[in-house]
Order: C-alpha cells, then sequence, then structure tokens
C-alpha cells in the first residue's frame, strides 16, 4: 500500500515540506493563498499526519487530561464543555475520566492519564483525596490545574468560584423575609465547594445576630436519595423550618421530593433556594431560585491557565482565580415573579 507523505503534498502543492509543516502544525503563519493550496493538496493526496510520530518528535501530545466526580451533573457538565472548547481552540484533543467521588479512582486515572502522556492535567479533587498523586505528577513535569474544589494555594494554579459569599446573600435574603428558622441541605463537607457555602450560611446567621439549630444543617453524602430520607424527617418533625437553603442541584432534588411527599408545597408551605439549580431553572413551578455559577467560563479559565503551563510559563506560585455567581430570585423563596 502506497502512504502519502508531506514530500508528496509538498510536490503536488509546489511548495516547500516546511510551508506543508507550518500549515499542518501551526507553527508559522502562512498566506492564505498558499495555505488553500496545501490544504487542497492534502485532501487530493489522503494525506493524514502520524500523530504518534509527531508527538515522539515534540515530547508533546496534543492532549490534555481532565478528572471530575460525575460530568453527568449540569454544573460539571458546562465545566467539561469549556475546557473542552478551549482545548479545541488550541488543537489539543481531552481525554476525560470520572472519579465518582472515589479517591482511590481519582489516583487510578490520574496514573492512566499521566501513563498516556497528557500534556497537562485538570483535576476537582473528590472528596477526602489526599491529592498526593496528582501533586506527584506535578512534580514530575506536568502541569496541573485544580478545578472547582479549591484549596489552600500552592504551587498548581486554581479556578472555581466564590462559593461562600452568594449563600450567604441568599440565606440573609431568607431571614430578611422574617424566616426565622431556615435550615441547609450541606451536602458532604469533606468537598471544598460545601464547606465554603456552609460557611455562607453560618455567616448569614452572624449578620443577622442569629444563632442557626444544628438540627437543621442535613449532611451526608449529598446525594439525592439520603438527602431526601434525611429531609423527610426534618420537615416531617414539629420543627419543620420555615425554608431551606439547597448547596447544591443534588440536595435541591432530595428536598424537594421530600416536601412534595410530605404534601408541603413550595413556596406556600416551605421556601426554598438552590446553589446551581437545574438547567433552564425559570420554566418549571416553583420558579427556583438559584445561585448561577459561571460554570462554562471556569472551564475555559482552567484549559487558559493550563495552556500558559504547558507552552513554558513557570513564574510564581499557582494563581488562585475565583469567578463571580449570580443569584436569581423567582418565587421559590417567597419573592415575587422576576
Amino acid at each position: 500500500m502506497c502512504v502519502t507523505t508531506i514530500v508528496d503534498v509538498a510536490q503536488l502543492a509546489g511548495v516547500s515540506t516546511s510551508t506543508v509543516s507550518h500549515v499542518v502544525n501551526g507553527t508559522r503563519p502562512v498566506a492564505d493563498k498558499t495555505r488553500e493550496r496545501v490544504l487542497k493538496a492534502i485532501e487530493q493526496s489522503g494525506y493524514r499526519q502520524d500523530t504518534l510520530a509527531r508527538s515522539l518528535r515534540r515530547s508533546r501530545t496534543d492532549s490534555v487530561g481532565l478528572i471530575v466526580s460525575d460530568a453527568g451533573q449540569p454544573t460539571f457538565a458546562d465545566m467539561v464543555r469549556g475546557v473542552e472548547h478551549e482545548a479545541a481552540r488550541a488543537g489539543y484533543t481531552l481525554l476525560l475520566a470520572h472519579s465518582g467521588e472515589d479517591p482511590a479512582h481519582e489516583a487510578r486515572s490520574v496514573r492512566a492519564l499521566a501513563a498516556r502522556r497528557v500534556d497537562g492535567l485538570i483535576v476537582a479533587p473528590a472528596a477526602r483525596s489526599t491529592g498526593a498523586e496528582t501533586e506527584a505528577v506535578r512534580r514530575g513535569g506536568t502541569p496541573v490545574v485544580i478545578l472547582d474544589r479549591l484549596g489552600a494555594p500552592g504551587a498548581a494554579d486554581q479556578v472555581g468560584v466564590d462559593n461562600t459569599t452568594p449563600m450567604r446573600e441568599v440565606v440573609e435574603h431568607l431571614l430578611a423575609h422574617g424566616h426565622r428558622t431556615v435550615a441547609l441541605a450541606a451536602g458532604d463537607l469533606a468537598v471544598p465547594t460545601m464547606a465554603e457555602r456552609h460557611r455562607g450560611y453560618m455567616q448569614a446567621f452572624g449578620t443577622a445576630h442569629a444563632a442557626p439549630d444544628p438540627e437543621l444543617v442535613i449532611t451526608g453524602s449529598g446525594l439525592a436519595a439520603e438527602t431526601r430520607a434525611l429531609a423527610l424527617r426534618m420537615l416531617g418533625s414539629a420543627r419543620r423550618p420555615e425554608a431551606v437553603a439547597c448547596a447544591s442541584t443534588e440536595t435541591a432534588v432530595g428536598v424537594m421530593e421530600a416536601a412534595a411527599a410530605l404534601g408541603l408545597r413550595i413556596p406556600q408551605d416551605l421556601k426554598l433556594a438552590a446553589f446551581d439549580g437545574f438547567p433552564q431553572s425559570g420554566l418549571f413551578e416553583p420558579r427556583v431560585t438559584t445561585v448561577v455559577q459561571p460554570a462554562f467560563d471556569v472551564g475555559t479559565t482552567a484549559m487558559a491557565l493550563l495552556l500558559r503551563r504547558v507552552n513554558g510559563d513557570t513564574r510564581g506560585e499557582g494563581e488562585v482565580v475565583r469567578l463571580e455567581p449570580r443569584v436569581v430570585y423567582r418565587t421559590s423563596c417567597g419573592c415575587g415573579p422576576a
């Protein structure tokens, strides 16, 4: 079988092999007409670049790894889309793995992606992850960006949102409506984002000079089924709260299912607000008051920071970027239509 080479493309286009290489690899600008001739020659000849050989020559694979707990969650899905959008613009292929909130599985995924020689790695750490495997890969020379679940500033770049301020604002809003018993469906406080949202809840009570009832804080895995079971007990008790702030989409689903099972109407019998919420939240009843994250922008920012490191920028300690969410008040918290 005859294999078309870069030399064949160059002869067909009437240009040098270096010009073909610049067009294929994007290493230097090429005049539009010349570029068109080269692309036409590639199409006519059926030339296919040997990406493996190219990666060996360049010590690069033009691929990046991304690990999240569950890309099926709407917020993580938007972050993944943002990472992939920015990666594709730069000519990189994205390899996606799920940790399933399991630190051991996260470590295996980090090792697997490193073995495939990805040029960089973006990780949303699993709950209770030590991050040892990720740090080992970074120390080995592979750039790393921490996504969404930020820790103390360190050598790795980190990108997420401000979780504390918007949760404080939402709970202050509920308290300002005169609701003195506001519960929190907090989820797993080992997840940094959930811990930060819990902090915002506590700060709101401090601002109101009120004491939160610890019995009205639901923790656990944060999954909908477990939250539903815990919320059934809380909402079915004599100390039923007047309002619930939910720290995630999953906890909001659990609370809303529990309320429905008990015949409680939102917002007539129970006020509710949620961090993240649901896609097209404004189309459903009740219309859910939601803290909306710029999740797509978090993804693009993470990839931009990774590319900076991949391209050789080693200046300074890791950068910490927090984007600002926005609160959209709707009828579920007792407000009128937005």
